[in-house]
């Protein structure tokens, strides 16, 4: 499964660049700097693991995921955003992202801040053309732009990041430790996972499924994120390690412990598969990308 899982998340990243690309305005436009800076971020590279979520869901419930993609491409331009405004002084005052000098540190404060805002408020304008999406209905574009708005907003990744930032340096238990990951990462991740099947049609039963195992890889990411912050290789994460310490962030290792945290992510990938129990073949990549979600290195 390994290679079929391999083979799979390159094709997919390999789809979503091409219509990312088709989708983006070129640098030739006015005015050119904005576009350059927001084209800078966005193929900087990644994994594109929201938007594979998005298209591995609708393809789970019996959709295409070729009639889900603008909704895709919408999911990784708010989380490019967010990496953009993560990197500024304000927040986490990072050097380098994806192995590149951040946005701001090429491009200045401003038009990186002004960037991220590009991509937020473009991500809704692609989400909401309704002539891209072949199949899907009205009804459940809106509902996947008000479900999306919420996860990026202050009852999702904003609310998150605010509490991350009020509780540097703080010493607090694992109900704010969830509270800012729960919000700050898996909303957004419980978001691409809905979005698919929303948009190919799920039943509420399929729905409700997939929206628990979205949660439960959600929180695991961010527990492999935070022990791959103080163990993982520079190079192949592309950004310094060790920043969570700097900052004094509140991360899993911090309040829990390397090994509790790296138990942790076992027990929610192992618990985001049970979710998975009603689904046929069809939802195999997602199964694959729950076990990747701990055993990756970057």
């Amino acid at each position: 499964m390994k290679n079929n899982l391999e083979d799979y998340l390159k094709s997919k990243k390999e789809t979503v660049d091409a219509a990312l690309e088709s989708y983006l305005p070129g640098v030739s436009s006015v005015p050119p700097i904005i576009f350059e800076s927001v084209r800078y971020s966005v193929f900087a590279g990644g994994k594109r693991l929201r938007p594979i979520l998005c298209l591995a869901s609708a393809e789970a419930v019996g959709g295409k995921a070729e009639a889900v993609l603008p909704a895709a491409c919408a999911l990784e331009m708010i989380h490019t955003y967010s990496l953009i405004h993560d990197d500024l002084p304000a927040m986490d005052d990072d050097d380098y992202r994806r192995g590149k000098p951040t946005n701001h540190r090429v491009f200045g404060e401003a038009v990186a801040i002004l960037a991220g805002d590009a991509l937020l408020t473009e991500a809704f304008h692609l989400i909401s053309s309704r002539e891209l999406f072949k199949g899907a209905r009205v009804e459940s574009i809106l509902r996947v732009i008000h479900e999306l708005s919420q996860a990026s907003g202050y009852f999702g990744m904003v609310g998150g990041q605010v509490v991350d930032i009020q509780s540097e340096g703080q010493t607090v238990g694992e109900e704010t430790l969830y509270f800012i990951h729960t919000h700050k990462t898996g909303a957004l991740i419980t978001a691409a996972v809905r979005t698919g099947a929303i948009l190919a049609g799920a039943t509420e039963e399929q729905l409700h499924a997939l929206s628990q195992y979205g949660r439960d890889l959600g929180l695991a990411f961010q527990v492999a994120d935070d022990i791959l912050n103080v163990e993982g290789n520079r190079e192949a994460l592309g950004k310094e390690t060790g920043s969570d310490t700097r900052l004094k962030k509140v991360t899993f290792p911090t309040v829990m412990g390397l090994e509790a945290s790296r138990q942790k992510a076992r027990e929610l990938v192992a618990h985001a598969l049970t979710h998975l129990g009603s689904f046929d073949e069809k939802a195999e990549p997602l199964r694959g990308i729950a076990r990747y979600t701990i055993e990756r290195k970057s």
